[in-house]
This record gives C-alpha cells, structure tokens and sequence, in this order.
C-alpha cells in the first residue's frame, strides 16, 4: 500500500509534552466496530470494558540507553576525538547491544568509543563498533558484560524521550515517574509501552473487582519505532527486530480465556505485536521467546486480539498503519479526525483510545 494512504494533518499543539495528571483522568476514544465514536475517561474502563474481558500489559521497563561520548579513532598524529550520541535498542548478548549512533558517518567499524556519565565524573564505559548498518544503526562490543554493564549504562545514560518530546525540552525529574508504567518490571526497553502509562494500582484494583483479568507478555521496545518510514510503498518498509517472550503460563490463560469467549484486550501495540507473533494461524496462543519484526497494515488478518487500547499515533507511522489494519483506515482516519477536531492529545504523553477489531 502506498504510505501517502496514512498520512493525516496534525496542528502541533495537540502533541503532548507531559502526560494526564492523575493517569487515569486521560481521555479515552471509544471506537466501536461501527456507529458513533464516545468521547470517556481512561478511568471510566471499569464500566466500559465487558465483564471478563482479558487485559494482557507488557511489563518491559526503561532504561536509561541515551548515551554521549567520543569516537576514538588512531592516527599516526594521535588519537581522533570526535563527539558522538548512541541509543541502545536491542540487546543481542551480555556484553553487546544493537545501537542508533550518530553522525553515523562518523562512525566506522572497528573504531572505539567512550561513553561518559551523564551527570558526575564517573569512568567512562567503553565499547567498539563490530558492525554496522544502514541508517546510523551498530553492534556494540562493550567492556563489561551483565549486571555490571546494566550498571554501568544506568550510571551513564539518559532516559530517551521520544524526539518528539525532547526536542521541545529537557528531560527533568517528573519523566522519571511519568515514563514508567507502575508495573514495569522486566528491564530493557528503550522507549516506555504508552497505553499502560495510563494504569494506576487504583483502577487496576477496580477492574480486577470488575471480574476483567490482567495477564502480562514482554515486549522490548526499540528505538526502531520512532524511525520515520521513509519509503512510499510499505512492502518496501523494514522493521527492526524487538525481543519478545510470552510464558508457558501466560499463553495457556490467554488459550484458556478465547475458549470460553472471552475477549483478549491488548493494552498498547507492543502487547498486540507480541500476541499475533505468539500466535498460530488457527488462532492457538503459544509460549514465545524470541525477537519478533512483525509489520502489520491492512490486510492482515489478527489471531489473537479482539480489542486494543493504545495512544494516537503519528502520520505515516507503522503504528498508524496498525490500527487502520485493526480498525480500517476509513474508520480510524474518521475517529483521528474526531480526535484533532475534539483537542485530544496525541502520541506518548496523550490521550487514549479503544479499539474494536473490524473482522
């Protein structure tokens, strides 16, 4: 399909520089399968979920994979220096992490490069470039492995706001809070899963009293969903690669839960992708741990996922191109016209909707 089909005008000040405060008072847009769309509260999911509904949340936590440093290059005359910005997005060994660096043209394999702590006088982690890709991505070898690498990169990274927040301003103290879901648990995501954002302890509690049960998968979300797609036919878009894992346990409720009935709601489209990637063609849910590039636009036809929860999304984004998938792209460019007209926030820090599946 032709990316130009996903593109819709967004004024700028609907995009969200700080979320809803408390979580729950963010709105919710109610897409049904059809008829009127209904303007609610996030909070209001007690009442507007059906009574055994399944919520399935991913658990990833953030880390601080923003990091700055120097590219050491040899030279006859000496060592070159040269400033460099790394984010992490997938990590492939104890020691080795997948990266976006840039300027990538700066970057050459085999170089070395020194990241410094973002606040202090720290030592400097260490890395070397092993490979190197298209788009400013690397592998980086570091010098430490495990739970001391873990450390060293939490002493010196920095929580990596979507661009489209950072270039507007700081990180501060409150994003510390703000960009973390309240049952983020496993870590290595370098950008938060949005639509659990918007979940208290409170209204968790309020749902469980509801008979609506809660489940948990892990998606490891990279830096690769805030890259643009940059080619104008999306059979020619590339995704990069997310690690993923749903449980013995978790696939064999989820299995449990769709036969009886019970619809399988995913709170946000990295619990979504994981799901459909965990899932056969019949539908059967399966234990899954592996990395997952899953590309979803219209025509795909979901097997595991009968609702979905998540935040509005960019032009032209893959994520937009999910939801028209999940939703149709008439509906859901109806229901993002109705949200810009109806001043809904939009992306990580935004508002919400609920979708139903179309087919």
């Amino acid at each position: 399909m032709q990316v130009d089909l996903f593109d819709f005008e967004l004024p700028e000040e609907r995009i969200a520089l700080r979320p809803a405060l408390p979580r729950e008072s963010a709105r919710l847009l109610r897409v049904a399968a059809s008829g009127p769309f209904e303007d609610r509260l996030v909070g209001d999911l007690p009442t507007v979920l059906r009574d055994g509904d399944v919520l399935v949340f991913n658990d990833t936590k953030v880390i601080p994979a923003r990091m700055s440093g120097e590219r050491l290059r040899q030279r006859p005359d000496g060592p070159s220096r040269v400033g460099v910005d790394a984010t992490l997005h997938m990590r492939i060994a104890a020691d080795r992490w997948k990266a976006f660096m840039r300027p990538g043209k700066r970057i050459n394999v085999g170089d070395a490069v020194e990241f410094v702590p973002a606040v202090g006088d720290g030592a400097p982690l260490v890395a070397q470039v092993m490979e190197k890709g298209e788009g400013g991505e690397v592998e980086l070898l570091f010098a430490l492995g495990g739970p001391a690498l873990d450390a060293a990169i939490a002493a010196v990274g920095r929580l990596p706001l979507p661009p489209y927040i950072a270039s507007k301003r700081a990180v501060d103290g409150a994003d510390l809070r703000d960009y973390q879901t309240v049952f983020a648990r496993e870590e290595g995501a370098v950008a938060a899963p949005t639509a659990g954002l918007h979940f208290t302890p409170e209204l968790m509690a309020s749902l469980s009293a509801r008979g609506i049960a809660q489940e948990y998968v892990t998606l490891h979300v990279g830096a690769g969903t805030f890259l643009p797609v940059k080619a104008d036919d999306t059979r020619e878009h590339r995704m990069h690669s997310e690690i993923g894992v749903v449980t013995e346990d978790v696939a064999w409720r989820l299995q449990a839960a769709r036969d009886a009935g019970r619809r399988i709601v995913a709170v946000g489209t990295t619990s979504l992708r994981l799901l459909e990637s965990a899932a056969r063609e019949t539908g059967h849910v399966e234990p899954f741990a592996a990395a997952t590039d899953i590309f979803i636009t219209p025509g795909y036809e979901f097997r595991a996922v009968d609702a979905l929860m998540t935040n509005f999304h960019l032009p032209r984004s893959t994520l937009f191109m999910l939801v028209s998938a999940f939703s149709g792209l008439d509906r859901m460019r109806a229901a993002y016209a109705h949200a810009v007209r109806d001043g809904y926030r939009f992306y990580s820090y935004g508002d919400a909707c609920l979708l139903e599946r179309t087919a």
